[in-house]
């Protein structure tokens, strides 16, 4: 983390932006969500796909295509369950899952990416073979894992409670919060 010593201040996000000046700052997804409501842009594929097709509208340009609705919800499972409840077509991760799991794994289980993804892609396979999954991936669970850039906050947090191990978190946030509001790239001359 770099220290930043400019007084650029962010602008206000708005239609009369360029795309690569909406590129320099961090913007939440609820942000880019009213901007993109405003310029009739999709709105959904989230915040990076969002970004982009915002980005395109602001420069002038055809948007890339925003995600096909084609996931539907299909059938959902409903308690009860049990271990010889298959996954439907569709499963999300939902209350009904993390009870069953919690019940019979205990309360540290969460849905983790591999918990997740196993969910999204074990159509036709069992909670079993979901339970089994969990223990079999504890280990590399464990061990650090690469944070998505969707996730930005959490990256910076790891790697700020890494650089200040006796921070609190009211300083981390702080420090997150100082660090949004900088321009992640420097302006073109």
């Amino acid at each position: 983390m770099s220290s930043y010593t400019g007084a650029e201040a962010r602008p206000e996000l708005s239609a009369a932006l360029s795309g690569d000046e909406l590129a320099r700052w961090y913007w939440t997804l609820a942000e880019l969500t009213v901007l993109a409501r405003e310029l009739g842009v999709p709105r959904g594929g989230g915040k990076a796909a969002l970004t982009e097709r915002v980005r395109a509208v602001l420069d002038g340009v055809a948007p890339p295509a925003a995600p096909s609705r084609t996931r539907g919800a299909g059938r959902q499972l409903a308690a009860p369950v049990d271990g010889y409840t298959e996954i439907p077509e569709g499963q999300r991760c939902s209350q009904v899952l993390r009870e069953f799991f919690r019940r019979e794994i205990g309360p540290s289980f969460h849905f983790d990416a591999s918990m997740r993804t196993f969910v999204a892609e074990g159509a036709g396979r069992t909670l079993d073979e979901a339970i089994a999954h969990w223990h079999a991936t504890r280990r590399t669970a464990a061990q650090a894992q690469e944070i998505g850039s969707q996730f930005e906050l959490n990256r910076f947090l790891r790697d700020w409670h890494a650089e200040h191990p006796a921070g609190s978190r009211t300083e981390a946030l702080a420090a997150w919060r100082a660090h949004r509001d900088r321009p992640r790239h420097p302006a073109a001359g």
